[in-house]
């Protein structure tokens, strides 16, 4: 904002001079007028009346400057003097005019207290620091562990399979050991299954963005998931938005965390059911929803179902959400989830449409 020249000037000056200019003016002001009145009323000695009213003006300019000494230029300095140690990162430092009553104290006092509740903020932040630093040494502690042991794993299941395949081959068909088999395959798909998203999870894929349609993205998944509930009275539906421009994502990735999304709708429905997902512009940002009208979630459930191994089925990993969390900050987006038990749940995904350059 422009300013004057003079009002430029006068913010340039020290307080003291502020409050002592005007008074200055006035004191030089009332001289000259008891000078006028000592001259027409020919007083005797006018030079000495005149000097006696000089030396009370210098007295009380005196006394002006002791009193602003003390109750204003002391607490200034240790006010400066405090803030300065502060700067040092020395939260310890505390104000000494805030032991006196009046609003001059109340402000010192009000400083103190903003002191203390950074020092108390500061110790609170370390501690979580602390605690996400060991929890994240934890993970990948574990997710190199989980990594190790499912590379340990496949080979011998491939081979496992591989016999299955072989003797369900050999059997007569009418063989009762035929369904047992039938089983065990399942059961070894099912291992499979675990040890790809304990490797998603302990060494993710790095997403490769290009704009790309969305519409199509989703559709691949809802195919997919529609393949799965053949057998089961369950709809699984999408409406495209003809609307929506290229989005900037990863498609491999964000249909992994649609289709995961679609899954747990449908393996939360009992008996019939839907699941509907849709796509709306909400700019800067395109807002995926996908909604189920299965049992829900429970509340303390729900505040932890995007924690790794966290799982509310008997069969599931507790990988996918966390998962699809993963991928969805990845792409710079946020999820949340939305349940009452007994009416559904809803998944909430916001992501931008063109993803932001890097570095700004």
């Amino acid at each position: 904002m422009n300013l004057p020249p003079i009002v430029r000037w006068a913010t340039g000056i020290r307080w003291q001079w502020k409050v002592f200019i005007p008074v200055i003016a006035v004191l030089l002001l009332s001289l000259a007028a008891i000078a006028e009145v000592v001259y027409k009323l020919e007083v005797p000695n006018p030079h000495w009346v005149i000097l006696g009213a000089l030396a009370a003006a210098v007295l009380l300019c005196f006394i002006l400057l002791s009193v602003l000494l003390v109750l204003v230029e002391q607490p200034l300095e240790d006010l400066m003097c405090t803030i300065a140690r502060v700067r040092r990162d020395d939260l310890a430092a505390r104000v000494e005019f805030a032991k006196r009553t009046d609003d001059i104290g109340k402000l010192g006092r009000q400083f103190n207290e903003m002191i203390e509740q950074l020092e108390h903020n500061r110790i609170v932040i370390e501690e979580l620091h602390r605690r996400d630093m060991g929890r994240a040494e934890h993970l990948a502690t574990l997710g190199e562990l989980a990594a190790g042991l499912a590379h340990e794993i496949r080979n011998p299941l491939a081979g496992i399979a591989g016999v299955v395949d072989v003797m369900a081959k050999e059997l007569p068909p009418n063989s009762p050991s035929r369904a047992v088999l039938g089983d065990v395959q399942n059961e070894v798909l099912r291992i499979q299954s675990i040890l790809n998203d304990l490797l998603s999870y302990a060494r993710p894929r790095p997403p490769t963005f290009h704009p790309a349609d969305l519409n199509t993205t989703i559709e691949q998944a809802i195919l997919m998931a529609r393949q799965q509930v053949r057998t089961r009275p369950v709809k699984v539906l999408f409406t495209p938005n003809t609307s929506m421009p290229p989005v900037c994502h990863d498609p491999a990735l964000l249909q992994q965390v649609v289709l995961n999304l679609v899954m747990n709708g449908i393996q939360a429905i009992t008996g019939e059911g839907k699941v509907e997902v849709a796509i709306a512009r909400e700019d800067p940002n395109v807002l995926i929803t996908v909604k189920d009208t299965g049992k829900g979630i429970s509340p303390d459930a729900l505040s932890k179902i995007f924690k790794p191994f966290f799982t509310t089925r008997k069969e599931g990993t507790g990988l996918g959400l966390s998962l699809a969390s993963g991928i969805v900050q990845s792409h710079g987006g946020t999820i949340e989830a939305l349940s009452i038990l007994g009416q559904g749940t809803q998944f909430r995904i916001q992501m931008p449409i063109v993803r932001p350059k890097s570095g700004s």
